[in-house]
């Protein structure tokens, strides 16, 4: 979305809302302009419209919309229907059951995502010669984690403008939470799901960890590319 076409959004929302873009405390309308012409510069005008005028028809507080708001009606009009966590883990275990000698082949069928979840068509193999209970119960809830994660995170950063969506995707580069194989070599099978949960406990609280110091990373350098725009 151009300068000029962010114009177009402003008046609508000018339109909408006379009283808030006009008088002593109304924002500045170049400073205005230039902010959402860069957080939306990726964004086509007609769809930034649509999510604008959607949210404008569900107000009822008589507040006009932020960009925050804008940024995530547009992602729900853009998104498309998104697969579930049990739609990822059903896809997975489609692909574990050919996993023992097909493993090369079900790992490349799998979409990018579930791909770096997995890790690896070993780890496909590895599950495939699990016994069924554990494979569709430590298994199955890391998986889905890991899917509701990374999920998350990749639909706060596709929000973000270009060169902020580049940052924060090379700072949570290797963050992704991998499900971890059953534990080799245990005498007992509830020895190696009591083994599974601490560690399963343990790497989720790390990972965890990590993600409120990239959230912290994430937000200074936000706030440095606002400054430096000012």
């Amino acid at each position: 979305m151009t300068r000029k076409e962010t114009g177009i959004i402003m008046d609508i929302l000018a339109t909408a809302y006379p009283r808030f873009y006009s008088g002593p405390d109304a924002p500045d309308p170049a400073k205005a302009v230039s902010l959402w012409a860069e957080m939306f510069a990726e964004d086509d005008v007609a769809l930034v419209a649509a999510a604008v005028k959607a949210l404008i028809a569900t107000d009822d507080k008589g507040y006009p919309p932020h960009i925050g708001a804008v940024k995530a009606k547009l992602w729900q009009i853009t998104g498309g229907p998104e697969e579930t966590e049990s739609d990822a883990w059903n896809l997975i275990s489609r692909a574990v059951r050919n996993g023992l000698y097909g493993a090369k082949e079900e790992f490349a069928k799998l979409p990018p995502t579930l791909q770096r979840i997995v890790g690896s068509p070993s780890q496909l193999r590895e599950w495939a010669m699990m016994d069924s209970e554990t494979l569709h119960s430590v298994v199955a809830s890391n998986v889905q984690r890991s899917y509701k994660a990374i999920s998350y995170r990749e639909r706060e950063i596709a929000k973000l403008p270009g060169d902020v969506r580049k940052m924060a995707r090379q700072i949570s580069a290797g963050m992704e939470l991998k499900p971890q194989a059953l534990p080799p070599r245990y005498e007992s099978q509830e020895e190696a799901l009591t083994k599974l949960e601490a560690d399963r406990r343990s790497g989720w609280k790390a990972a965890q960890r990590k993600e409120e110091e990239n959230q912290k990373t994430r937000a200074q350098i936000i706030a440095e590319l606002r400054r430096e725009n000012a």
